[in-house]
């Protein structure tokens, strides 16, 4: 099979059904196989994608941090078995290490649950927040712990905020500095660096900017949702006026580090998995010890599910039983989705970078599937829409039974406001899982049953009622 060939076809398929707009590269042994750029890198189509476009990494970010503690352990300057305690007395989690937080499982509560004190601190304050703001949350929010630590697997972003904050301290220089002096130069990324834009202005020209769907269009992913408007103190730096920019609480996060906010293209990132080989920056036995799973309290694996075996210090870990060691992490922000994925045993990496929210979530799980399957020796399924899956030339005789206005239970945070009929075509008008308003055209796939192009959810029509993930919703 030629991969090249296969991955451009997947590639441009992709892109046409709007599920794929970035940059690519797979490689074998040290050679690069497949490789390029399609869509653009702007709002309005102005700046087509380059091969070496910057895009910010999201949680893909969480590798490096990872490696600067393991750094640090080797210089003797913290140990993994540290309590966060020992470098933040006035934090109030006892017991949870080093390691808890590298894994996931130190239960400590987490910075980017919605509302909470990190995003009101910046819209009293009108400027976003810095990385020390971390500290000051957990010490003076009054959050409880998530669980006791080892006693669960909880993914989150809070712990490698924290662990940012201890890598400074520990080494005595900021996070970003400790990064690019002892990580990104030393393994030859001179494209890559950890940025803040809201502060600090965009890190190059040729960035792609993180663009989400609106009114059957792409605006930025920090994109206003009709929230009230908030004026921002920041460099004049051809930033996005925050008056064009509303799923905004994205904007208090920006002056975190660790968990996000590593900004690089697919080439450096390339020269990573060449550096993490050659030892340039991390001998093959430590990078082992990150690639290892861990046991939570009660002997089970942390972190493990369907996809991986479980969770070892920055990265998913999975054992293939035709490849061997596979080690892998994705990353996704409103309007941006990355991924990372190297096949230790058969010296191979796949990494793809996308900016635009996808238009169909089907088309864009066909596409990931299938470049991770041609990465395997596999041909790739079709790229379909909804549209595609539909079926053809329904029933809609009963479909204004289906419109009117519905109720649903208080504690829904997703919900269906009304169902109509438009030119013949059924719509529904509510609220979903990320608290996001949408108007969306229900496409028929079985019996009275519907789903949307932006969501899995399937939507179930029965007498006065509408079901969907669990909830049910009377007609009034």
């Amino acid at each position: 099979m030629d991969k090249r060939i296969l991955m451009e076809k997947l590639v441009k398929e992709a892109n046409e059904k709007g599920a794929f707009n970035g940059t690519w590269l797979y490689a074998e042994k040290g050679k690069i196989i497949s490789k390029g750029a399609v869509g653009f890198r702007d709002f309005e189509d102005r700046l087509p994608m380059r091969e070496d476009s910057i895009f910010q990494l999201a949680s893909i970010t969480k590798q490096f941090t990872a490696a600067a503690v393991m750094l640090l352990v080797r210089e003797g300057l913290l140990s993994l078995e540290d309590e966060v305690t020992k470098f933040y007395p006035q934090i109030p989690y006892p017991g949870v290490t080093i390691k808890h937080l590298l894994t996931h499982t130190g239960g400590i509560p987490e910075t980017y649950d919605e509302d909470n004190w990190i995003i009101r601190k910046w819209k009293e304050e009108k400027k976003v927040p810095g990385s020390d703001c971390v500290i000051a949350f957990l010490t003076e929010s009054g959050e409880e712990a998530r669980f006791a630590p080892g006693d669960a697997f909880e993914y989150t972003n809070g712990g490698y905020n924290l662990l940012a904050e201890i890598v400074a301290k520990a080494a005595g220089v900021p996070f970003e500095e400790y990064l690019k002096k002892k990580i990104f130069e030393p393994a030859g990324m001179y494209h890559t660096g950890v940025h803040h834009i809201w502060t600090e202005g965009i890190p190059h020209d040729n960035t792609a900017r993180n663009m989400v769907v609106k009114n059957s269009g792409h605006v930025p992913g920090t994109e206003s949702a009709g929230r009230e408007e908030i004026a921002l103190d920041r460099p004049d730096g051809g930033h996005i006026p925050v008056a064009e920019s509303a799923d905004r609480d994205v904007i208090a996060f920006d002056g975190l580090n660790g968990d996000d906010y590593v900004y690089t293209d697919i080439f450096d990132m390339f020269i990573w998995d060449r550096a993490l080989r050659e030892e340039k920056v991390l001998t093959l036995e430590e990078q082992k010890l990150m690639y290892s799973t861990v046991k939570l309290n009660d002997g089970s694996i942390s972190g493990a599910d369907d996809d991986r075996d479980g969770y070892g210090f920055g990265w998913d870990i999975k054992n293939d039983e035709e490849f061997g060691l596979i080690v892998k992490h994705g990353g996704g922000m409103p309007g941006l989705n990355t991924w990372y994925e190297r096949f230790m045993d058969a010296d191979r990496v796949l990494v793809f970078m996308g900016c635009r929210e996808p238009e169909d979530v089907r088309a864009e799980a066909a596409f990931w599937n299938g470049m991770r399957a041609i990465a395997m020796d596999r041909k790739p399924g079709p790229v379909e829409t909804i549209e595609d899956q539909a079926i053809k030339d329904p029933d809609r005789s009963g479909w204004e039974a289906f419109c009117g206005s519905y109720d649903h239970p208080d504690e829904a945070e997703q919900h269906i406001d009304e169902v109509f009929l438009k030119e013949g075509e059924l719509y529904a008008r509510g609220v979903d899982e990320d608290g996001r308003d949408y108007t969306s055209k229900l496409y028929p796939i079985g019996e009275n049953t519907f789903s949307r192009k932006r969501g899995w959810t399937h939507f179930i029509f029965s007498e006065n009622e509408l079901t969907f993930d669990g909830i049910i919703c009377k007609k009034l």
